[in-house]
């Protein structure tokens, strides 16, 4: 367990610049706890919050920090390892020794952090928190500040969580290189899937081969596997139908490395040595909109400008193979594209796979030029707004052709003017392909993240050695 990630001068600048957003009041930042898995001690893995990472770097549990507004204090709170703990454990560093390693001058127990916090309310001073996602935390909160958990909302602040969004949302250099090694990471993993993949295999003989990578560079998953022959399931966990020759393997997967930082990347491959015809022409579908969308990265443009661009070409590419027809601008504006292309054409991506969803995509992947549609298929766009220079983000266009939307649409006649429905009932076994990579605006336009990791159809099909 790494006790702080990167140099204590780094968290010290990190708060400062926070404090500098924020007037008056005290912001309380807490840090994650053990959470059990089925009974008391035995907890899933550690996982610290990233906004706690973030400002304090210190990754273990049962922590907090005070960043007192008014009296321009810094505290952390802890509980000091008793003889009991350290027999389980060994040797931990005392909570004033953490607090000097991150630049925090003052530590106390968590006895301190009540009376503090009570004192606090009693003064009718305002108390700043971000909104709590993990049940544990709700309840220790309620606890803290004497109130519900239906009623911690009150304490939620906006303006806290405008602050960190800004804050968090423009990449470091050090923040850019570990992302580098975690997509880096998860390029492995997808090398690994696309050589080992055979038919008769268990799609989870080789979900483990993926996992063993992250596991065998000191990390991680960043998210849990997708690794499925129903790729026209967007987000199917579930590991247990044998590869067969003709299907394709969809593997969504990526790192998270010793420092949290995550990769998320996509690739689509046949199960045999090659593409079917019918797949080989939607796989470059997909593959068309994505280098198009990446040609268009750029500070500036809004990333919903983006995705509708990607789901034009899209459009085009389908209207092409016949499954589509009509004009391809005016299918997508009339929502006929999202019976292939259901979902978003990607999102922030940093300490968390989706970066910093626990603030709420309306403030994070949106802004006040800017709301989230309603509308299916658009409304799972999480990231929305105008792309700046250090915006870390994932480009995954894709094709899913859904037996059951096939039937929905067809009985309500919907889009008759731009769906070919006596073709596409012949594809309604197809599957689905995504392909994504990650990238990162620069001043002018856009790096990828990580190493090469090959996506072209015939550097795809020259892996599979089967």
């Amino acid at each position: 367990m790494n006790p702080h990630l990167f140099e204590r001068q780094v968290y010290t600048a990190r708060r400062r610049q926070l404090k500098s957003t924020l007037t008056n009041g005290i912001v309380l930042l807490l840090g994650n706890e053990d959470s059990s898995m089925n009974y008391k001690d035995n907890c899933y893995p550690f996982r610290q919050d990233s906004t706690f990472l973030y400002y304090a770097g210190i990754d273990q549990p049962g922590l907090a920090v005070i960043l007192d507004l008014d009296e321009d204090k810094e505290i952390l709170f802890g509980e000091n390892a008793g003889i009991d703990d350290i027999i389980w454990t060994g040797p931990q560093p005392q909570i004033q020794d953490l607090a000097a390693s991150t630049g925090i001058a003052e530590s106390a127990n968590g006895e301190k952090l009540a009376s503090l916090l009570a004192a606090a309310r009693k003064a009718q001073r305002p108390i700043h928190i971000l909104p709590p996602y993990r049940p544990e935390n709700k309840i220790k909160l309620a606890a803290l500040l004497g109130t519900s958990i239906a009623e911690l909302k009150q304490f939620v602040s906006e303006k806290l969580i405008r602050s960190v969004i800004a804050q968090r949302e423009i990449k470091e250099e050090r923040e850019i290189a570990e992302m580098d090694k975690a997509v880096s990471i998860s390029a492995d993993m997808h090398l690994a899937a696309i050589r080992n993949a055979r038919p008769g295999m268990k799609e989870y003989e080789l979900a483990a081969q993926v996992e063993a990578i992250a596991l065998a560079n000191n990390g991680r998953l960043s998210y849990p596997v997708i690794l499925t022959v129903n790729g026209q399931t967007l987000h199917n966990h579930y590991h247990g139908n044998t590869i067969q020759d003709g299907q394709m393997v969809l593997v969504d997967a990526g790192a998270e490395t010793s420092m949290h930082y995550a990769g998320d990347l996509t690739r689509t491959f046949p199960a045999g040595k090659q593409f079917t015809s019918r797949q080989r022409d939607l796989y470059n579908v997909v593959l068309g909109s994505l280098d198009h969308a990446v040609s268009l990265l750029k500070p500036g443009i809004q990333y919903k400008e983006v995705h509708t661009q990607a789901c034009i070409k899209l459009a085009e590419g389908l209207i092409e193979v016949g499954l589509m027809k009509g004009n391809a601008t005016e299918a997508v504006a009339a929502g006929a594209h999202t019976m292939f292309f259901q979902c978003g054409l990607g999102h922030m991506i940093g300490l968390d796979v989706h970066d910093m969803e626990d603030l709420g995509e309306p403030l994070v992947g949106y802004d006040d030029k800017l709301k989230k549609s309603t509308e299916f298929g658009w409304k799972s766009l999480r990231l929305g707004k105008t792309l700046l220079a250090g915006f870390a983000l994932t480009v995954e266009p894709g094709i899913y052709i859904i037996p059951e939307l096939i039937d929905r649409w067809k009985a309500e006649q919907k889009h008759t003017s731009f769906i070919n429905y006596e073709f596409l009932n012949d594809y309604r076994n197809f599957g689905g392909i995504r392909i994504e990579d990650n990238y990162i605006i620069t001043a002018n336009g856009s790096q990828k993240l990580g190493k090469s990791l090959p996506k072209k159809l015939t550097e795809i099909e020259s892996l599979r050695n089967v």
